[in-house]
């Protein structure tokens, strides 16, 4: 099957003429959408978007937490020759104001009464004049507020528009999805923001499909696969996933929220797993919590030292054989996988560095996960570990149609057909993208002589203390976060005289502690400034330091009483660190530390 547009991967999704392509959730079950339903449903939704007046370039926005109806909405409007523009469900009315009206958004997918609500009430803000709900909502018109800009003619529901769907080919429409160029614009994705206000990165049919056509090569993957699209759709690591997995037959089951994940591992039992270092870090937290007491934990670390041994045929692909292995496997390592579903053959990494010392981890209790790496701006996959070519501490070898290389001051320059055409409405920031043209990604990384990548970090993250040091921080925020204790870590210091650290720590796992050692507390803000446990943790940033160099040891360590989450700003919704956004939420306590150590800290 030939794959130039994106129009290619639906048609291919069409072509596999599956009985079980989409897996949806209702009443405690899951049930499959065929090949054939998803033809049905997009050429109904298609037709509805024709009738409301999309062609070619118009822009589509889609809101919504991850299920079938977006890869129906999605592909309805690339058929067209139109543009989707993905809305993260968690962002705020005016946060997702500012993507539509700066997108200039005129139809407006939605998943839920929830989401039509915060629609509603920025309506007026924006270029928007037709929303369809994705759920079957009751008396949607009474449901809504009945002023004049809210009309029975604004709104309609999903199952509505393809109650009628044909189940017959639509000639017209696939000569017009197949007249559709690569060089056509398909998607503006906005960017999560981790360093400022979110651009809209414009990507072509061509961008993705020629970064899909390479980023699996090396994995077998096809129909009987089957995977769990839980990754927000509105990020590019999750879109594209998707996008590559219909096009090779792979099932997806849908969930939309992820705390529901556990559950639907159990339950899917999917055979392929790509995940963010989030969803990693909280599996191995898990598992040192449950291996905690004796005689469990003395077993589990028995297992470890087996698997550590072994550890080297496992980065080779192939499966010990060894009677020690094959019993810590039984007793252990197979636990573990059986968390994840028990049939998980490959698993995949991408959104953020894994950290060296978590994929040491997962490879020694039998584990090989594949990280790869990339940007919205790359389509996005610019490298990725491969069974075939595969290096632990790397993102793997570079796609074959790229080309990569390292600047005098260590960033990661790009390009290739996969790259992206620039930021929507904004020609000066798209300028500042490009040298000569390569694309600037804003990483510092190195290639070894082998031909595989490292990133080291963020060349904006990159902290200069007043001292005139360079530290990365992103390598040893990874290993303060393999301690189970510790659930997220930003460290700061940037142009201070000394690093330091604030940590939000895993509060299930610390109350536990609490418990056992009887510190007593009534809230989270008692228990993080009880001397123990700022002794504990104190403690577990002495063990991080040891082995780093004198300028980067981290100097104090601030707890805070709240979890670092995408609700509170502080996280992307890919869970990316918002650097800045820690710096700003505690302010008054970073210049309290600082001024405290003013005269301690040599």
């Amino acid at each position: 099957m030939s794959l130039t547009t994106l129009n290619d991967v639906f048609f291919a999704a069409v072509e596999h003429n599956l009985d079980s392509l989409m897996l949806r959730r209702e009443a405690g079950k899951w049930l499959p959408i065929s090949s054939q339903d998803l033809r049905r449903k997009v050429t109904a939704t298609a037709h509805a978007l024709q009738e409301w007046g999309i062609r070619k370039g118009n822009r589509v926005a889609i809101l919504s937490e991850n299920r079938p109806e977006w890869a129906i909405a999605d592909f309805a409007t690339l058929l067209l020759g139109a543009v989707t523009v993905p809305v993260y469900s968690t962002l705020t009315a005016e946060q997702t104001a500012y993507t539509l009206r700066d997108s200039g958004s005129c139809i407006l997918f939605v998943s839920t009464e929830n989401q039509l609500r915060k629609a509603l009430a920025i309506l007026p803000q924006t270029q928007v004049r037709k929303i369809v709900v994705m759920d079957h909502i009751n008396n949607l018109i009474n449901k809504a507020d009945n002023s004049s800009s809210n009309s029975a003619a604004n709104y309609v529901t999903m199952d509505r528009i393809t109650a009628q769907a044909s189940s017959s080919p639509d000639p017209q429409l696939e000569s017009l999805a197949r007249s559709v160029q690569p060089n056509d614009l398909a998607t503006i994705i906005y960017t999560s923001g981790t360093t400022g206000t979110s651009k809209g990165a414009m990507l072509t049919h061509g961008n993705i499909a020629s970064n899909i056509a390479y980023s699996l090569l090396g994995f077998e993957v096809g129909p009987g696969e089957i995977s769990v699209s839980f990754l927000p759709l509105s990020h590019v690591t999750a879109r594209h996933v998707d996008f590559s997995l219909l096009y090779h037959g792979v099932t997806l089951a849908y969930c939309p929220f992820i705390e529901d994940l556990a559950e639907t591992l159990l339950e899917v039992r999917p055979t392929l797993c790509v995940a963010v270092p989030r969803v990693y870090e909280k599996i191995y937290a898990q598992t040192e919590r449950k291996a905690r007491g004796f005689p469990k934990h003395s077993i589990y670390r028995w297992a470890l030292s087996v698997g550590e041994a072994h550890k080297p045929e496992i980065l080779a692909g192939r499966v010990p054989t060894s009677p020690g292995w094959k019993l810590a496997n039984k007793l252990v390592f197979s636990k573990i996988r059986d968390g994840v579903g028990g049939r998980v053959k490959t698993f995949i990494s991408g959104g953020a560095p894994l950290g060296r010392e978590l994929a040491e981890w997962y490879a020694t209790v039998g584990i090989r996960i594949h990280e790869g790496y990339g940007l919205t701006e790359t389509s996005p996959v610019i490298a990725v570990n491969t069974p075939i070519h595969h290096r632990i501490g790397t993102v793997g070898k570079t796609l074959p149609n790229l080309e990569v290389r390292i600047a005098e001051d260590g960033e990661i320059l790009v390009r290739g057909p996969s790259v992206f055409k620039g930021y929507w409405n904004r020609a000066d920031e798209t300028q500042k993208a490009f040298q000569d043209g390569w694309f600037l990604t804003g990483d510092i990384g190195n290639m070894d002589a082998d031909g595989f990548l490292s990133v080291t970090d963020r060349k904006k993250e990159l902290i200069k203390t007043s001292g005139g040091k360079f530290i990365a921080p992103q390598p040893i925020e990874n290993s303060l976060k393999l301690n189970p204790l510790v659930g997220a870590a930003a460290i700061l210091g940037d142009k201070r005289k000394f690093p330091f650290v604030i940590i939000s720590p895993n509060f299930s796992l610390l109350e536990d502690w609490a418990r056992t050692n009887s510190v007593a507390f009534s809230s989270r803000a008692d228990l993080v400034s009880h001397p123990e446990v700022q002794a504990l943790y104190e403690k577990i940033v002495d063990e991080v330091n040891q082995r780093l160099a004198r300028f980067e040891k981290l100097k104090r360590v601030l707890l805070v009483a709240e979890e670092f989450s995408a609700e509170n700003g502080v996280l992307t919704p890919t869970m990316k660190l918002r650097r800045r956004v820690v710096e700003e939420r505690y302010r008054r306590q970073i210049d309290e530390l600082y001024a405290q150590a003013e005269t301690t800290v040599p």
